[in-house]
């Protein structure tokens, strides 16, 4: 990984962040659902008193790197998640590394990092999830120890969007009259 180190993000990165979260997106023919912005980045991970992520950046070393192409080229943010089994844990949201800097131990390195920061923070383990076609991620992970959960445990993903929770709070509070909590 001559070349490249990998740090902490700063406030003054989300500019690249954000446009490294639409490649990612693109790649995973999803980015009409990104919706943050460089300024949502920002606040929720550096200006709020509890950050709601952490983030790091692989970045170009040296000037004519940075001349030769972006100053930063992979990213990992995560953020905490709660087991109630096991306690604290990390969630790997995003580990990402720009096409044209592949094979260069970049993403192994963002990896490794998060993973330190992981055993850092007391976490009893480091959670993710990834596309069922990204064969390349999920060898990335696999190769690495990395369990597929879909696989031993049968697992499932499910997501409740805005609309989904506004209906199935309408729904019980037309059923059980109840306004609800809030």
């Amino acid at each position: 990984m001559a070349g490249y180190k990998v740090r902490a993000a700063e406030s003054g990165d989300c500019e690249e962040i954000i446009r490294m979260i639409q490649e990612l997106a693109e790649y995973e023919k999803l980015s009409d659902q990104v919706k943050n912005t460089a300024e949502g980045l920002r606040r929720d991970g550096f200006e709020e008193p509890s950050p709601l992520f952490r983030c790091l950046v692989a970045e170009a070393e040296d000037e004519q790197k940075r001349a030769e192409g972006p100053r930063l080229v992979g990213y990992a943010l995560s953020h905490y998640i709660y087991s109630t089994w096991e306690g604290r844990s990390l969630y790997l949201e995003d580990l990402y590394v720009m096409p044209s800097y592949r094979g260069k131990g970049i993403g192994s390195k963002l990896l490794t990092a998060t993973a330190e920061m992981c055993l850092s923070l007391g976490c009893a383990r480091l959670q993710l999830s990834v596309l069922d076609w990204n064969q390349p991620a999920i060898s990335f992970y696999q190769s690495r120890g990395g369990r597929n959960l879909s696989d031993e445990e049968g697992w499932r993903i499910i997501r409740f969007l805005p609309e989904d929770l506004r209906r199935m709070i309408s729904k019980n509070a037309e059923r059980d009259g109840d306004p609800g909590l809030l």
